[in-house]
């Protein structure tokens, strides 16, 4: 028995991650009362657990896709392990990326003799 498993919870937890990046596509974000606080939660499409967001997890996917959580419907992120720092101890915890947007059209092929703008 894994004791990871034996105190289930509704919230990511960096063990659910079983050490892997996982591309995961946002459905929706909820305010939700956790302990003391109400703390924004973003769920995903397909997955049963959502996760609650700290600063830094909510400030990356803000710049990527804007402040407004109603944007974030139907955007991809990057779930990892990372270690963390929380209540001054290094831990365990989930972090974020934003995938790299590839454009949808192949860009012009620039020759060695063409000006480029840059």
């Amino acid at each position: 028995m894994r004791i990871s498993g034996a105190f289930p919870s509704p919230y990511l937890k960096a063990a659910d991650l079983q050490g892997q990046h996982v591309p995961v596509k946002i459905s929706r974000v909820e305010t939700r009362e956790i302990g003391d606080e109400v703390k924004p939660v973003v769920y995903f499409e397909r997955k049963e657990k959502g996760l609650v967001l700290n600063k830094t997890n909510a400030n990356t996917i803000a710049v990527a896709y804007g402040d407004e959580t109603e944007g974030w419907e139907g955007k991809e992120i990057v779930l990892f392990e990372a270690e963390v720092e929380y209540q001054g101890r290094r831990m365990p915890g989930i972090r974020c990326f934003v995938p790299l947007r590839r454009p949808q059209t192949p860009p012009a092929e620039v020759g060695p003799d063409d000006d480029i703008p840059f």
